[in-house]
């Protein structure tokens, strides 16, 4: 199993706009085709997250994530939360259970610097993704107040989309 983040952030850092909105959303001409995330989303096995990325799914109009299986790592569960997505809030017991049944998959990890920093600092986070927006947000949240700066990040491929966006994705070396 490989855990893989594509997370969207701000040329000045910021993953979510200052009213809390992921950062592609300032863009008004954006899609998930135009981002990449509909090609993505095929080659993933499972999607994991936070509880705070979590909770707003439950009350969009479509669930976001298909038939894919979802982990949620957060400390209860969520009201109108569907029967087979798993809540832990343990990273190591989460990582155990996805790992069971995600041998060969990769995992979108969908979330905050939280979530990203949990399980890298349990090793299980395999590869960082991002897209670099051509936008200035000024404020918001930042990508990486939380997480430690030891971690050595290994280039492992960079394309540039036709909107701009330059997607960036880094191997992390294991300790």
């Amino acid at each position: 199993m490989r855990i893989v983040t594509r997370m969207c952030v701000s040329l000045d850092g910021y993953v979510t706009t200052p009213a809390g909105w992921p950062a592609q959303l300032a863009d008004p001409d954006f899609t998930p085709e135009a981002y990449g995330f509909v090609e993505f989303q095929r080659r993933i096995g499972a999607v994991l997250m936070g509880r705070s990325t979590f909770e707003p799914a439950l009350g969009a109009e479509r669930w976001p994530w298909g038939e894919l299986a979802v982990y949620v790592l957060g400390s209860h569960r969520p009201d109108g939360t569907p029967e087979h997505v798993v809540v832990d809030d343990d990273p190591e017991r989460l990582h155990e259970t996805m790992l069971a049944r995600h041998e060969k998959d990769e995992v979108h990890l969908v979330g905050g610097p939280q979530t990203i920093e949990a399980f890298r600092s349990i090793g299980a986070l395999d590869r960082l993704g991002l897209l670099v927006l051509p936008r200035l947000l000024g404020d918001g949240m930042q990508l990486t107040p939380s997480i430690r700066t030891d971690t050595r990040l290994k280039l492992h491929s960079q394309t540039a989309l036709p909107n701009g966006v330059v997607e960036l994705t880094y191997d992390l070396a294991r300790a």
